[in-house]
């Protein structure tokens, strides 16, 4: 295999920014934050409490997938942030990539409100955390990924992360 995208998804507040770029760092890889890629409608959206519609993340979930194809034709491995709460999202992000893992950060709602009321800096309100769970589906056995628990700590996820990237490395 030339090169792997990594995709670190999840819903808000389960440190896919952390993870991502330490993964990214660990590995030697380019980092894409995918917040950085969304429209400013979408922010401003978010930011006054208004959940994202599939027709809203259409065009980001396209312009992530354009970096991901970037990276792939180049020979590029890179890790990439993108909640891919959908199976429909995943699929249209790993569109035309020779090879893309996902690394599903994961924990239940009662462990990511606190954290995510904590956090400084963000345009995701802590309202919208209910709407990402219900939309939110799991990854499929069929889906190349590993699904990463999320309660301990930062060092503890990222650990686990790089043992899941290196043994779809070494598959």
């Amino acid at each position: 295999m030339s090169s792997l995208q990594v995709v670190v998804m999840g819903v808000s507040a389960t440190g896919k920014s952390t993870v991502g770029h330490r993964l990214a760092e660990e590995l030697g890889w380019t980092f894409v934050e995918g917040d950085d890629l969304h429209p400013r409608s979408n922010v401003a959206k978010m930011e006054s409490g208004e959940p994202l519609t599939d027709a809203d993340r259409a065009p980001w979930l396209d312009e992530i997938n354009r970096v991901a194809r970037e990276h792939s034709a180049a020979g590029r491995s890179s890790v990439l942030t993108c909640s891919a709460l959908k199976r429909s999202y995943r699929d249209r992000l790993s569109d035309d990539v020779d090879a893309m893992f996902f690394v599903h950060l994961h924990a239940d709602y009662d462990v990511l409100e606190p954290r995510m009321q904590q956090r400084e800096k963000h345009f995701m309100p802590t309202g919208l955390l209910r709407s990402q769970f219900d939309t939110l589906e799991l990854l499929g056995d069929d889906e190349d990924g590993a699904v990463i628990d999320v309660a301990p700590g930062a060092a503890e996820v990222v650990g686990d992360a790089l043992v899941a990237v290196r043994a779809r490395l070494d598959a």
